[in-house]
Order: C-alpha cells, then structure tokens, then sequence
C-alpha cells in the first residue's frame, strides 16, 4: 500500500518530507507525497495579529481526518498542544540540534551588534531572550521561509536575524551561520529540531510503519516539553522556552518564562526517568506557575493580543 504523506510546500517542509519519504522507502514502503497549502502559508501577517495556534498544521490534520492522506508531517514546535480528536503523534524521528543561530550580515557575534542594531524575528520568545540579553535592541517582525529572510538580511533590512539551527542545516545553509546561540542565554521551542509524525488513531498500518522511524530519547524529550507548554497554558503566543534530553540516563528539562519586554525571567529545572515524561513537564511548568509564570503569560497576551481567524 502506497502512503500518502502530507506536507506544507515550502523548501524546508518538502525537505522534512523527502527525509521521512526515504526513510520509508528503504523500507520498502512506496510514499506519494501531497503539497498542502496552509492559513500559515497564506497569510504573511505577524502570527500575533493572524493567531498562532494550528496556523501550519489545520489543514494538513484536516487531510489527515478526511482520509486524504495516511501521514502528516510537521515541524514539532508547529504542532499545537491540545489533542485533534482521532490523531495522534505516532513517532518523533531523531532530533537535529535544537539551538537557534544569529545570522548576521556585517557583524561577527551578538556581543559585536551595535546599540539599537534591527533584529528580525517572528517569534515572541526569541525576542524575548534577546532583549533579556541586551535590552538595547530593536526587535522587528519577519515573515516568510528561510530564503526570504536571508534575502532581506541581506538587502538591508536588518542587522541580524535569530533562525533555527536545524532548519538551516536541512537547507544546505549552516555556511550563513554566525554564532550558535548558547542555551543559556537563548532555550529553544518545545519540539524545535523534531519532526512530528501524526497519522490517525485507528489507523493501525500506518502506526506501525513509522514506528520504525521513532527515536525513543527524542520523542520523551518532546513529551516533556511539550507537557510544560500546555500546563502553562502558553500556546505559542507568549515568551515560553523549553528543552528536555537525557543526562545520565534521566530525563532533564529546563523550562524558562519571561516577560515580552526580558525584563523578567523565570527558570525551572527537575529531572526524572524517562518514562515519566508528561509528569516531569508538569512538575516544572507548577514550578514556574509557582514563581509567578501566569502573571508574565497574562502580560505577554495583554501586549499581543489580536482578533483570531475563524
């Protein structure tokens, strides 16, 4: 049986796609790839404005429900938190790294940008912990895929731009990178750097032939992370980081909350066996809760607020 895999048609989605249809094919399994088109895709707005929640993902799970297609194929850090009713994330290939990078047109790191220098970035979190770093930049919105950005890098437009390492390695342009961002000073998305595999939930063969593809330390890091971000009741509109991985043959996740502007920031961090993934990512998400986590959420919707789509 042939498997229609569906995906979003951007470089860096079809490469995700192209990855997990030839992971299946050395397995024998014929792919036929279908190209959605999502809200995300569409519309070019700042995600605060058009709201984040399912905006690369809707209409590729609404395939998946219609039985157009048998697998999805998401960015992990996509996928929003609340269960869709009859899917489900049936494997999490091997994570890439999870650091996001400073791409930057004239400068040799963060600490060489000068006062006031223009940083483009669509998400809250990133500015967020750069302007942790150094509140004297200036944060401003971007749109579009990878090429886009660089192109307006380039052009002038900005400074430098904060990207997800990852993405730039899937895309052949590690050579663009300036400096890898250290987790300490920026954490990354829950799920960036993993890809989700979603099919539906009573569909039993196509389970069973991507389990193959799922990478155990992977998919327990993401479920911690995840649990985090869906305790805090964040979405992907508020300041909210996290990562999770194994040390030591424990589960550790390190989550983080600040204010929109960094001025506040919030740190957790517990440890636990594997197996206990969703409760280690609500223990630290009640930790931050703890410290005050809800009041900064609160703010960061407060200050982005904006009419949802329908």
């Amino acid at each position: 049986m042939t498997v229609r895999l569906g995906t979003r048609a951007s470089p860096l989605a079809r490469w995700q796609a192209d990855w997990v249809a030839a992971e299946l094919q050395k397995r024998d399994v014929p792919v036929e790839l279908v190209l959605i088109r999502t809200y995300g895709d569409r519309e070019l707005r700042p995600v605060e404005e058009i709201g984040g929640r399912g905006l690369f993902t809707r209409e590729i799970q609404r395939a998946l429900l219609d039985g157009r297609i048998d697998l999805a194929v998401h960015s992990l850090k996509d996928l929003p938190t609340d269960e869709v009713p009859g899917l489900c994330l049936a494997a999490v290939p091997e994570r890439a790294p999870p650091r996001d990078a400073l791409v930057c047109a004239k400068h040799a790191s963060l600490s060489e940008l000068p006062t006031g220098a223009v940083i483009g970035s669509g998400s809250l979190r990133r500015r967020a912990q750069l302007l942790s770093a150094r509140s004297d930049l200036h944060m401003r919105d971007i749109r579009g895929n990878v090429d886009t950005r660089l192109r307006k890098l380039h052009q002038g437009d900005y400074d430098a731009l904060v990207l997800a390492e990852a993405g730039l390695r899937r895309l052949g342009l590690e050579q663009q990178i300036t400096e890898f961002l250290p987790l300490w000073l920026m954490l990354p998305a829950a799920g960036q750097g993993a890809l989700a595999l979603e099919t539906r939930r009573d569909d039993a063969a196509a389970r069973e032939t991507v389990a193959a593809l799922d990478h155990a330390p992977s998919h327990q890091a993401v479920l911690a992370e995840r649990a985090m971000l869906a305790a805090l009741r964040g979405g992907c509109l508020a300041p909210i980081a996290g990562y999770a991985c194994i040390e030591d043959e424990r589960l550790v996740l390190r989550g983080r909350v600040l204010s929109p502007n960094g001025a506040q920031r919030l740190e957790a961090a517990q440890s636990a066996p594997p197996g206990q993934a969703v409760e280690l990512g609500e223990q630290v998400a009640a930790e931050l809760l703890a410290q005050g986590a809800a009041e900064l959420i609160r703010a960061s919707r407060a200050t982005t607020q904006r009419p949802q789509r329908p």
